[in-house]
């Protein structure tokens, strides 16, 4: 601003008076953004060519005079004499080739989907931003080009092994055959050789089933994936039995957290600490041995009055007490499905304005962009990553690629 400011200290007193009107004025400042931005074009070929317009030229590349090009923003449309070079190998910053402000436009439309906005808001704010009436329908056609990426995405050669890898599950409406129902966006996240964690793909079923996670699976397998050290999941229906069939050396672990919430479910408010504390017993124990004691401790003190309880624990205790095989560092990692149940909570975030989706195309293309948007702070290895690398290299010195 003080710079402005000592730019108009600089004119005659009587600078403006030449304007008469309004229209007199603006037909001057049209003039003066085309002639700025053309000076600044030209300073950027100066700088490519290496030299200033009427100097020797150094190489052989030369100027070759200007081609005109429309450019719109939010003060209007202008036609810019952009220069050029012999070679065609000037790029413009300014102006970059066959960039037009649609196409910037698209890229504020896609954003603004990306973060839940519903499509007649994207082209109100879109009006208000540049003055570019857009429907809800071309809304959804800029969108489109999403399912491009999605696809890409989703057909991308994954690494051969992966240490641990989540998997879960986000129901959402969607209208089908002129029916509201539910459908499910399954999710596999992964921990890859270098510590990183990543989102290995998306898939969209109606039912949880045995043969659905054998599909998922599979499509890992033909996408590279050799193997799996650790799969965690809360208790999806089908899923360890499908693991076992693609991945038959994976250990599958089951989400400690989720079966402490459904086995306190029922617990009235009065004994719920007293029996949190003797689950506690359980899944802190130093080994399976000590965590057997405890349960059978849990079960004499509370079997008879929550028999749900130790049923429960019974059934799925193969599947609860792997994490104990291992050092404290890989089971924080494992016990507890946090790390997709995070994803998930931003997927929400960016898709809470949406109540239902009028298609499975829209709705993979929502929850893709949530995922890409989320997944960008996954920059840094996890936490105590070297001596979870050595542990793992110890555990499964033939199974394990790691890279430091």
């Amino acid at each position: 601003m003080k710079e402005q400011n000592k730019l108009l200290e600089g004119l005659p007193a009587d600078f403006f008076k030449q304007f008469n009107t309004g229209n007199d004025f603006t037909s001057f400042m049209d003039a003066l953004f085309k002639r700025g931005v053309e000076e600044m074009l030209a300073g950027e070929l100066d700088a490519h060519l290496g030299y200033q317009k009427h100097s020797p030229s150094p190489g052989v590349n030369k100027r070759n005079g200007t081609k005109s090009k429309i450019i719109k923003t939010t003060k209007g449309t202008y036609s810019i004499d952009v220069p050029r070079d012999r070679e065609g190998s000037f790029e413009p910053r300014l102006i970059p080739k066959r960039k037009r402000m649609i196409d910037h436009i698209e890229d504020v439309v896609i954003s603004f989907y990306a973060k839940g906005m519903s499509t007649a808001d994207i082209g109100r704010q879109i009006n208000e931003l540049y003055g570019v009436e857009i429907s809800s329908s071309t809304v959804s056609n800029i969108t489109e080009r999403v399912l491009i990426d999605v696809a890409q995405w989703q057909q991308r050669p994954l690494d051969s092994s992966y240490l641990v890898v989540w998997l879960d599950g986000i129901v959402f409406k969607v209208r089908q055959d002129n029916k509201i129902i539910n459908k499910c966006i399954y999710i596999v996240a992964g921990l890859n050789t270098t510590g990183h964690k990543e989102v290995l793909g998306l898939w969209i079923n109606e039912q949880e089933s045995a043969s659905f996670w054998s599909k998922v699976l599979t499509d890992l397998r033909a996408r590279g994936v050799t193997d799996i050290i650790i799969a965690c999941s809360d208790n999806l229906k089908g899923l360890t039995q499908a693991v076992q069939a693609i991945f038959p050396e994976t250990v599958t672990q089951l989400c400690i957290v989720h079966q402490i919430r459904n086995s306190l479910k029922k617990v009235p408010y009065k004994n719920r600490r007293e029996v949190a504390q003797d689950l506690k017993y359980i899944y802190q124990a130093a080994n399976e041995q000590e965590a057997a004691q405890a349960f059978f401790g849990l079960e004499v003190k509370w079997g008879k009055t929550y028999p749900y309880i130790c049923i429960s624990w019974k059934n799925n205790w193969d599947n609860l007490v792997p994490f104990l095989q291992f050092p404290m560092e890989i089971r924080k990692l494992i016990y507890t499905t946090n790390v997709i149940e995070n994803l998930n909570r931003n997927v929400r975030k960016f898709t809470k304005n949406k109540t239902m989706f009028p298609d499975d195309e829209a709705v993979m293309k929502a929850v893709y962009l949530a995922i890409q948007n989320a997944s960008r702070a996954w920059t840094q290895p996890v936490p105590n990553w070297p001596l979870i690398a050595n542990q793992f290299l110890m555990l499964y010195p033939t199974r394990c690629q790691i890279i430091f």
